[in-house]
C-alpha cells in the first residue's frame, strides 16, 4: 500500500508521495511513485498507487513514447489540453492491466490493478487534476473537491476536510500534507518516510520546486511532534464527561 495526495490551490498545484512499497517486520523497501515531465507549453506529474510493477510499466510506456513519438503514437507532451493526457494515461493503465491479468482468474486479475492522480497544466488552461481509476476513466478536481488522494487514505483525510482552502500559501499546504502524512504513519506500517514533495506554481511551466523529506527532517519533526503536542491540549480542553 501507499499514500499519495494532490492539492489543487488558487496559485497553483501541491503533490506529495510516500516511498513505501513492502512492509513487514522483516520486509520493508522504497520506491519512487512521484514523476514529472515538462516541455514548453506543458508541465505534468504523475503519482502512483497500486501493484508496482503495473505503475512502473505505464510510467515506462510514457517515456518510451516521449522518446521517438512518431513510432510509438502520441506521447503525453504536446496535447492540446490536459483532459486529453488524462485520456492517454487512463487507455495505458487500463491496457496494462488487461494485458497482465490475461489468463489470470477474475479474482486474480484485480492484483495488478492501480490508481493514479494526475496533474498539471497545458498552455491556455489553468492547472487541472485528476483521478484516474484501474478501468482507465477518471474525474476531476473542482470547486467542491479540490483535491485527490489514494492508497491508505482514510487516516490522512479528516485534516484535509477540515482545514484545506484553496486560497491558501505553498507553505500552508506543505504543512497541511505533513500533519496528513504524519497520521497516516503513525497509524498504518503500508505508508512510511521518506516523502517526495513538489509544488507547482501555475504557469511556469516548470517541474517546480522538489524536495525529499527524510526521517530526520526537522521541519517535519517539528510539525510531528506540534501537531501530537497540539492535539493533547485541545483533548485536556474539551469538556469533561460524567456517565
Amino acid at each position: 500500500m501507499t499514500y499519495c495526495c494532490a492539492l489543487r490551490l488558487d496559485r497553483g498545484l501541491v503533490f506529495m508521495s510516500d516511498t513505501r512499497t513492502n512492509a513487514g517486520v522483516d520486509n520493508i523497501s522504497s520506491c519512487r511513485k512521484m514523476f514529472s515531465w515538462t516541455d514548453a507549453d506543458s508541465a505534468i506529474t504523475l503519482l502512483t498507487a497500486g501493484n508496482l510493477a503495473t505503475t512502473q510499466a505505464v510510467v515506462s510506456m510514457i517515456d518510451e513514447r516521449l522518446k521517438s513519438p512518431a513510432d510509438r503514437h502520441p506521447s503525453i507532451l504536446g496535447q492540446n489540453s490536459m483532459f486529453a493526457v488524462a485520456r492517454m494515461v487512463g487507455d495505458l493503465l487500463k491496457e496494462e492491466i488487461a494485458r497482465a491479468g490475461e489468463g489470470q482468474m477474475s479474482a486474480d486479475a484485480g492484483t495488478f490493478g492501480a490508481t493514479l492522480i494526475l496533474g498539471g497544466q497545458v498552455r491556455g488552461s489553468a492547472p487541472r487534476l485528476f483521478l484516474i481509476y484501474p478501468e482507465g476513466n477518471f474525474i476531476e478536481a473542482g470547486d467542491d473537491m479540490p483535491w485527490f488522494q489514494s492508497g491508505e487514505t482514510k487516516y490522512g483525510r479528516p485534516i484535509l476536510v477540515r482545514v484545506f482552502d484553496p486560497a491558501m500559501s505553498f507553505d500552508e499546504a506543505v504543512k497541511l500534507l505533513m500533519v496528513s502524512y504524519d497520521s497516516t504513519i503513525k497509524a498504518n506500517l503500508s505508508v512510511g518516510l521518506p516523502l517526495d514533495l513538489q509544488i507547482y506554481e501555475a504557469d511556469s511551466f516548470e517541474t517546480g520546486r522538489t524536495h525529499r523529506i527524510e526521517g530526520d527532517d526537522a521541519q517535519y519533526l517539528a510539525i510531528s511532534g506540534g501537531w501530537s503536542d497540539a492535539l493533547r491540549i485541545a483533548f485536556d480542553a474539551l469538556p469533561d464527561v460524567s456517565i
